[in-house]
């Protein structure tokens, strides 16, 4: 882990990833590389169509799953609008309260649907027998909680309902099988390290009454062969719901995956959390005690001066909900957290 961290150059302290991860120094290399061959006209486009395909391997393996279950993007809210086109009118969906925007708003906008928001808490104890599809963050972006998948896909099926989890706060540190699912969507730009337009859908074998509405010539079986006129044959696979990606992200993102790839996902967790219990411990000895959130992000309560300090001390953090937000992933260590710690106590005692 520590040899990893020269991959790595933020400015001061950096304990922002649930906002957006760092870009490890292979990474830029490749969009620096890339950048210059369209600059020169030497770029060759079937080479990146190809290190897309490399892209969605790698999420795969990361997730879980096999290639032929993943499509690739670049926005959540393109993901889910797909899932959201597929259900029938007055369809209930079930959604928690809290949830970033990106994943209950293309059911919103639908305007045949039937959106049920409830606390988190309840979510589980709230799916029933009207339940068509139960859409929920692995983790929240506000503050990190983690919803009992286990559970919640129990009481889904117990009920016929089909499931949607959203990975962005977790895929990269929290070990899952997208196969226990049957659509989840993941945006790379934060755990993943890749740069925004990076996303991914994974659906199930037999596509779960998706339509491919944004299909393009990437989507055909034979992409080449399709540039012209509608598509004849899509893919026969998830491939078929894929948008047309944008080369500099995912040039980007496929040495990023594989440096996660090198560590792996358990060990990645065990890090991250390990950095989350020590703040919190940080936190409860200056009389700031928050819950347990199960992941690495702890939200804790913007008190008199704590974000002007932190800023002081050169510590990034975000503002979410009224509070406060750090996340800890691997770039970071002991030192990043007891700077953090010491930036809050300055406001305990001045």
């Amino acid at each position: 882990m520590d040899a990893l961290r020269e991959e790595f150059s933020p400015r001061g302290t950096y304990l922002d990833t649930a906002s957006h991860g760092l870009l490890p120094r292979r990474s830029v290399a490749a969009v620096r590389q890339a950048a210059a061959r369209m600059a020169d006209g030497t770029l060759d486009q079937a080479a990146c169509l190809r290190a897309v395909d490399g892209v969605r391997a790698a999420y795969a393996a990361l997730v879980g799953t096999t290639s032929e279950r993943v499509a690739v993007g670049s926005s959540v809210a393109v993901h889910v609008a797909l899932v959201a086109a597929s259900l029938p009118p007055d369809a209930e969906v079930l959604v928690a309260r809290e949830e970033f925007s990106s994943l209950p708003t293309p059911f919103d906008q639908r305007g045949e649907l039937r959106l049920r928001q409830v606390p988190l808490v309840e979510l589980v104890d709230a799916v029933g027998p009207g339940t068509e599809l139960v859409a929920v963050s692995a983790a929240q972006s506000a503050d990190g909680r983690v919803v009992d998948l286990g559970a919640l896909t129990a009481a889904a099926r117990e009920h016929g309902a089909r499931t949607l989890v959203d990975t962005t706060q977790a895929a990269g540190w929290l070990p899952l099988t997208a196969d226990g699912f049957d659509f989840t969507v993941c945006g790379g730009y934060k755990w993943l390290l890749t740069p925004r337009g990076v996303s991914f859908l994974t659906v199930p074998a037999d596509f779960g009454g998706l339509r491919p509405l944004h299909a393009g010539w990437v989507a055909g079986e034979e992409p080449w062969l399709s540039c012209y006129g509608p598509v004849t044959e899509l893919a026969r696979d998830a491939r078929r719901f894929d948008q047309s990606p944008g080369f500099l992200p995912y040039l980007a993102a496929a040495p990023s995956l594989r440096l996660l790839a090198e560590l792996g996902t358990e060990q990645i967790a065990a890090h991250d959390r390990s950095l989350a219990a020590r703040f919190r411990a940080g936190l409860a000895e200056l009389g700031r005690e928050v819950p347990d959130s199960g992941s690495p992000i702890v939200a804790f309560p913007q008190t008199e001066g704590a974000a002007e300090a932190l800023h002081r001390a050169g510590v990034r953090v975000a503002r979410r909900q009224g509070a406060l937000r750090a996340a800890f992933h691997l770039y970071n260590d002991a030192a990043d957290v007891d700077r953090a710690v010491e930036a809050l106590a300055s406001t305990a005692t001045g």
